[in-house]
């Protein structure tokens, strides 16, 4: 797996074993270094590292928090934690990997040989395990790409454990607008044409890239929970991987939307020759896929991530944290009753010729008609929700006047 992991992600590799720091919270020292260098530093959680010349967002902490906090629920499950961090970049994910989730052993690589000096400087920080070369499986493994580069995908299925974790990344936004049908097709075996929740079939695709390549090894993935951020954008996904293959009912099938009635449907692959729309006009539907149509988190997995971060101090009962406020909504779209994709209010307004409802007031009449509806993480003036678009449409408008009082 040492040759695997080296050849097809890095040509560096930097192998470090964790030793207990005590305070995992607290803020760490800085390196001592010969004076006459000025280093800056960056912070995350506490814990100071360097940047370099390596490519760092400080947008993409959440997606970090995220990871952190599955990878440490693993360690408790098991009691044992070996993880690759592929494309590090500056190693700030294999640093938390190792004070925050207490890693046994985190391999960190770079394709970048430039990155090299900063990497060892802020891995300096905890305190270096044997240089043996690993011969076991990962337990997680934390894949942050960049564009649609899925090549990675089948290596490092390869090398991870039976109910593993894989944490995947895609910042492909042209695909997943539908912008480039046969680039998506190439790289995650989907033909994406544009669709109004392209920032969910992005999520889609990717999960569906991963359900292709693991079935061909005779193995299936399981989403734990798909995460979007806005800034590049950002496509993350964190799959369990075990055996077996796909069943006939999996969720790795085609979706469709109606321009004229703005309904969507999900269609199996036999299922092909009989696409159509209720509203009667077959030519303003679009077809993409195939692409994961099932859920997109797993609500009791989710749960145990928003506990740990309450007891970590990363939720806070008294002001609601972005992280808090994130995995709370991503529990609510996990109701097995939402279907795929988003409605985007301002459509619902332009087909009903009305001002956009207030997000809330339209929830909650659509629940008093029986529906299941949340909002949201990727877009925060959108709905998940089974509710017809026809149905949305005449709620919109039997909130009309309500909706204009309550701006007065």
């Amino acid at each position: 797996m040492w040759v695997l992991a080296s050849k097809t992600l890095s040509s560096v590799t930097f192998p470090f074993l964790y030793n207990p720091i005590p305070n995992r919270h607290s803020s760490s020292s800085k390196l001592k270094l010969n004076s006459s260098v000025k280093f800056e530093y960056e912070t995350e959680r506490g814990l100071d590292f360097e940047t370099g010349e390596s490519f760092f967002r400080h947008e993409s902490a959440t997606g970090r928090d995220l990871g952190v906090l599955a990878a440490a629920l693993y360690k408790k499950s098991k009691a044992r934690l070996r993880i690759l961090d592929g494309l590090c970049g500056c190693g700030i994910r294999s640093l938390r990997y190792l004070v925050e989730a207490e890693a046994d052993f985190v391999l960190a690589n770079d394709a970048n040989d430039d990155c090299r000096d900063v990497i060892c400087r802020n891995l300096s920080k905890v305190p270096r395990g044997s240089d043996d070369e690993p011969r076991e499986f990962f337990d997680l493994i934390d894949i942050d790409s960049f564009g649609s580069d899925s090549s990675f995908l089948r290596p490092a299925i390869n090398a991870l454990r039976f109910d593993g974790l894989l944490y995947l990344t895609s910042t492909d936004g042209y695909s997943s607008g539908g912008h480039r049908p046969h680039h998506s097709l190439a790289a995650y075996g989907a033909y994406v044409r544009p669709l109004p929740y392209s920032n969910e079939i992005g999520l889609r695709m990717l999960i569906g890239g991963a359900v292709r390549e693991a079935s061909v090894l005779g193995l299936r993935v399981v989403p734990l929970f798909s995460y979007y951020s806005y800034h590049g954008p950002v496509f993350r996904v964190m799959l369990r991987v075990n055996r077996g293959k796909l069943s006939d009912n999996s969720h790795y099938s085609f979706v469709s939307y109606c321009h004229q009635c703005g309904n969507s449907q999900t269609f199996s692959w036999d299922e092909l020759g009989q696409i159509s729309c209720s509203c009667g006009n077959s030519k303003s539907i679009v077809i993409s896929g195939p692409l994961w149509t099932g859920p997109l988190h797993d609500a009791s997995y989710l749960t145990e991530m928003l506990n740990l971060a309450k007891e970590w101090g990363w939720a806070s009962g008294d002001t609601e944290t972005a992280l808090e406020k994130l995995l709370k909504q991503m529990v609510d779209e996990s109701d097995p009753r939402l279907p795929f994709g988003y409605i985007k209010l301002d459509e619902v307004a332009s087909r009903a010729k009305v001002n956009s409802p207030p997000l809330r007031t339209m929830m909650d009449a659509i629940q008093k008609e029986g529906y299941a509806v949340s909002r949201s993480h990727i877009i925060s003036n959108a709905i998940k929700t089974n509710c017809p678009m026809a149905e949305c449409i005449r709620i919109a408008k039997e909130l009309q006047p309500r909706a204009y009082a309550e701006v007065l």
